[in-house]
């Protein structure tokens, strides 16, 4: 394994980086309501100030990036990580982001008359639709249930696959797409979803809210957040609290894990030639590390 290095430094709690063909790194600075760039050398401009929570970022079939925004959060001094809604938060939303000039559109902020709440990450299928996690916003007291969505990129259309979910962050899918993967943040869970169609899971059994079943936990004090899936079909999950990137076998066996120089490594993607350069986001240092990886990342679809 090598060393994990610090690409980019001074980030509002840096999460959702997307390699680009470019060499540079987009992502998301949730803390700094915007999406920045970091190029190879390490320099950080701003890409698109969308406002907001920016959280996870994926390209569409377009070209374009798309952006779960969870509509801000308030921060206190000694917290990293947002402690509850932003006094101006109203809803979350998806956005689309032009390429280019990182000019907003504005996708959804509801479904099926609800508003939606933290829309997390997102992940596009060979059909060029996507799916997302709603995380849920937290409150002092409360929580709104979280929830997985499947949406196209054009505005048209919107549906709720799955809720309530306790806290589902970081989504991806498995190789030949047929399995969604989906880790639940506050129970530290790596769920799996088995799709019969775009936008359709298998239909739960009985009283079940959903089909889901779980593949991989782990135990202690840790937290799950982002994930992505690797050309052999393990799944790479950023694990806080313990600070560690866990890799999962499909059949829940961990393969490694790897000790990150944060408590809050919240995400990681994939680039480089060979697929084994990863990108990891250390959100309490708001810092964008690299290093290389055992074996290659998978290439996600349009990207």
């Amino acid at each position: 394994m090598s060393e994990v290095r610090i690409l980019a430094t001074g980030l509002g709690f840096p999460e959702g980086p997307v390699a680009m063909p470019d060499g540079s790194v987009i992502l998301t600075e949730i803390r700094n309501n915007r999406c920045s760039r970091v190029t190879p050398d390490g320099k950080v401009s701003l890409f698109s100030a969308t406002g907001g929570g920016p959280n996870g970022l994926a390209v569409g079939p377009d070209g374009a990036l798309y952006l779960c925004n969870n509509g801000g959060s308030r921060y206190v001094e000694g917290n990293s990580m947002g402690v509850a809604p932003h006094p101006d938060y109203k809803h979350g939303f998806i956005q689309r982001l032009d390429r280019t000039s990182g000019k907003m559109t504005e996708l959804y902020i509801e479904c099926d008359g609800h508003k939606l709440s933290a829309p997390n990450d997102l992940v596009f299928d060979k059909a060029g639709g996507f799916y997302f996690t709603d995380l849920g916003k937290r409150y002092a007291r409360q929580r709104d249930h979280g929830g997985i969505y499947y949406a196209m990129p054009d505005g048209s259309m919107i549906r709720c696959l799955v809720h309530p979910f306790l806290s589902p962050n970081g989504c991806s899918l498995s190789p030949d797409g047929n399995i969604l993967y989906v880790a639940d943040t506050e129970s530290a869970r790596l769920w799996a979803f088995d799709i019969e169609g775009p936008g359709m899971l298998r239909k739960p059994t009985g009283n079940a809210h959903h089909s889901g079943r779980v593949v991989g936990a782990v135990g202690s004090n840790a937290r799950f957040d982002s994930l992505a899936v690797l050309e052999n079909g393990n799944i790479a999950v950023a694990t806080l609290n313990t600070g560690m990137i866990t890799e999962f076998s499909p059949a829940g066996a961990i393969v490694r894990e790897v000790k990150m120089p944060d408590i809050y490594p919240t995400n990681i993607c994939f680039g480089g030639p060979d697929m084994r350069t990863a990108y990891i986001t250390l959100s309490d240092k708001g810092q964008l590390a690299t290093m290389t990886w055992p074996t290659p990342g998978l290439k996600l679809n349009f990207n």
